[in-house]
């Protein structure tokens, strides 16, 4: 999946993001999502369907492997991380792109980041990883608490 890494939008004005992927995943579907971190964003539209929600619509082109959302009267609000997504079981496929919002009139895209299917894997692998290895030193924390209680009151 390739999206552009920064889109700028005129305050009020609207910005259209293209978002490229694999034909293999033209059958599922695919959102765009607003927050700082993908595993937490909020979904604001998704396909199939066409007709727009609230500011924000998507479209996919199944034939060029690719979906544009675009957000309409941008507001300084809107300015924030998204997500291009294709759900899938498993790991989703996904790419970040950072909105800015300008007070002039301006629509600029920044160069553009491939990121391959493995370094995805990798990605969500390891974050999957840190809560395992959160959870591990939390019962170790706990375990030891135990130990030093019991000791502390065997010696009572």
């Amino acid at each position: 999946m390739s999206a552009p890494e920064a889109v700028t939008g005129a305050y009020g004005g609207s910005v259209t993001v293209a978002c490229q992927y694999d034909r293999q995943f033209s059958d599922y579907s695919k959102y765009w999502c607003k927050g700082q971190i993908y595993e937490l964003c909020e979904i604001l539209v998704k396909s199939p369907r066409r007709r727009p929600k609230d500011r924000s619509s998507i479209v996919d082109d199944k034939e060029a492997g690719v979906f544009t959302v675009t957000m309409t009267s941008l507001r300084a609000s809107d300015a924030d991380k998204y997500w291009c997504v294709i759900a899938r079981s498993g790991r989703n496929v996904y790419a970040g792109v950072k909105l800015c919002v300008s007070h002039t009139v301006i629509t600029t895209t920044t160069a553009t980041t491939t990121t391959t299917h493995l370094e995805q894997e990798v990605i969500s692998w390891w974050a999957t990883l840190r809560w395992i290895l959160f959870v591990l030193m939390l019962c170790c924390l706990v375990t030891t608490h135990i130990a030093v209680w019991r000791i502390t009151a065997a010696g009572k």
